[in-house]
């Protein structure tokens, strides 16, 4: 059971996918740095200051200034706020992504279609030589 567990874990595409995690996570601390000390700052020009970890609604009918004391007052809150954070940290980061991949096919050597080898028998429809004049199958001869 080792064994095979071994040759599992050792094979090609499980390696990448660790690979591709490892580097995921550090690229999500990346763009979050990204989302808070610069996108979001540069918001809170339009925005006039808002803090948007303080949109909060509590559910024990009472008013909070900031979500932190309503948490030490131990109210339940629908941190709305938050989640408009986290909802523009996923649309970076997925537009972040998506401008990466798209520089990276650019670097991307395109398929050279190779000229093809074989033909069908008109007569026969087996695969001949592209060269042939005559099918080695049916005898036909080959005029194209």
């Amino acid at each position: 059971m080792l064994k095979e567990f071994k040759q599992f874990a050792l094979k090609g595409n499980m390696i990448e996918l660790a690979v591709g995690i490892i580097i995921g996570g550090a690229f999500n601390s990346i763009v979050r740095s990204l989302v808070d000390d610069i996108v979001m700052p540069f918001l809170s020009i339009f925005t006039k200051d808002i803090n948007f970890s303080d949109l909060f609604i509590a559910l024990n009918g009472e008013h909070y200034e900031t979500l932190a004391l309503a948490k030490d007052d131990g109210a339940a809150t629908i941190n709305y706020g938050l989640f408009l954070s986290g909802v523009l940290n996923f649309l970076i980061m997925a537009f972040v992504v998506f401008l990466l991949v798209k520089w990276l096919n650019k670097f991307k050597k395109p398929d050279i279609a190779s000229e093809p080898t074989t033909k069908k028998c008109p007569h026969c429809i087996s695969e001949i030589n592209v060269n042939a004049t005559k099918c080695p199958h049916c005898t036909a001869d080959i005029t194209e």
